[in-house]
Parts: C-alpha cells; structure tokens; sequence
C-alpha cells in the first residue's frame, strides 16, 4: 500500500509517502515550519511526490489529518486533501488528532488532551485506535473527565494545566503517525466521502458564536 500523508493542524504541519512493502515503510517527509501550510502544502506535496517518483492515481488513499486544532491548518489540510483525492481518483481517509496523540501511549484506555485556548481542551478518550469520545471542555471538567487515568499531552501549557493527574508527555503527532491507522482503515475498505468529510473542529468559529441571530420577518413576529 502507498499512501500520501498530511498533517496541519499543529504548530508545525508535516507531509510524508508511505510504502507499506517496505522495510522501512516512510519513505519521505517535509516539515511545514510555523503556521506556513497554506502557502507551502501543496508545493511540498509536488516536491515529495516527484522526489519519489510516484504519481497520485497509484495511492492507495490520500490521508489527512482532520483537527481538532488551528481553524486555518485543518481547513488548509483537509481542502488540499480533497483536492488531490479527487484530482488522484483514489480513496481518501481522516483521522483525528487526538486519536494520533491518545496512540503514542500504550494503555488500554487512554485520555488524549490537546490545548483548546481559553481555557479550555480538546478531549478524547480512546480505548485503542477506537474512539469513545471527544468533545471541548473546560479545564474542570478535564481534569474530572481524565481523573485515574492514562492522559496523553503534547504540550507544556496543557502538562502544566493537568500536572495532578500526572499526564505522558509525548512529541505532537505529525504526518506519518497517521500510517498505523491508514493500512489498518485501507485493509478494511473504511474510506471517506470526500462530499461529506467535514473538519474535525469540535467548537464553532468565532463567525459562529458572535453570529447575531437573524430577526424573523416582521410578519412572522405578530
């Protein structure tokens, strides 16, 4: 299996080729220093692909990395990933960053916590590679949600914040962390619909909480 992997949603993005008939199955990478993905993905997309020689109708699926985290990377990194599923005519497969994050941690049970901002987290509580929830909550709710458990952080704010429960600090996830879930979701036949994938955002833009609600029609309000 050959797959192109993207990840931007993170301080840093990364892009990787997979090949899984070899030993070494990561074949290329390419970091996308700082918040720079819209401007550099889809060249260092070309750039790997024509190092390696590969070209994309001979993936097996293209698989990015769908959030939570910034509002500009996932939507950068899941738009280019559509694109080229669709340019390529081959399957396409999302996968979360928390469940990349709770993987690092070997547990049954793990609590993967990203920072949110404002005080609040990306949860994910994972019993393997399956998810049993994610939501956004409150640093309370949190600490309350992960007491007793295995918790999973990538960052020093969120270490800080959780330093009670005396969470794993892990590297953040990055491109190629996604494999694992990609040949086990290919061998399967688990794709996604590109026309329906949406971002893995799991709280509204801030468009959509300061939205002011649409007046009704005065003839609706008699």
């Amino acid at each position: 299996m050959r797959f192109l992997l993207i990840d931007t949603c993170g301080s840093e993005g990364s892009v990787a080729l997979a090949d899984t008939t070899l030993a070494e199955a990561v074949v290329a990478v390419e970091i996308l220093p700082g918040r720079t993905a819209s401007e550099r993905l889809v060249p260092a997309v070309r750039r790997v692909m024509e190092a390696c020689g590969w070209r994309l109708g001979e993936l097996t699926a293209v698989v990015v990395v769908h959030g939570p985290g910034s509002f500009t990377g996932v939507r950068v990194g899941l738009s280019a990933a559509k694109g080229l599923s669709e340019a390529g005519g081959v399957p396409l497969i999302a996968v979360s960053r928390l469940a990349l994050l709770a993987a690092a941690v070997e547990s049954e049970v793990v609590h993967a916590v990203l920072d949110a901002g404002r005080g609040e987290f990306y949860y994910g509580q994972y019993l393997g590679r399956d998810c049993l929830r994610e939501v956004l909550l409150t640093g309370e709710e949190t600490l309350a949600a992960a007491s007793g458990g295995v918790v999973a952080v990538c960052e020093a704010r969120v270490a800080e914040a959780l330093a009670e429960l005396h969470p794993h600090v892990v590297p953040g996830p990055c491109a190629e962390d996604a494999l694992a879930f990609a040949v086990e979701r290919a061998a399967a036949g688990r794709f996604d619909d590109a026309a329906l994938l949406d971002a893995n955002y799991l709280r509204r833009t801030d468009a959509e909480i300061f939205a002011k609600p649409k007046s009704k029609p005065e003839s609706m309000t008699r």
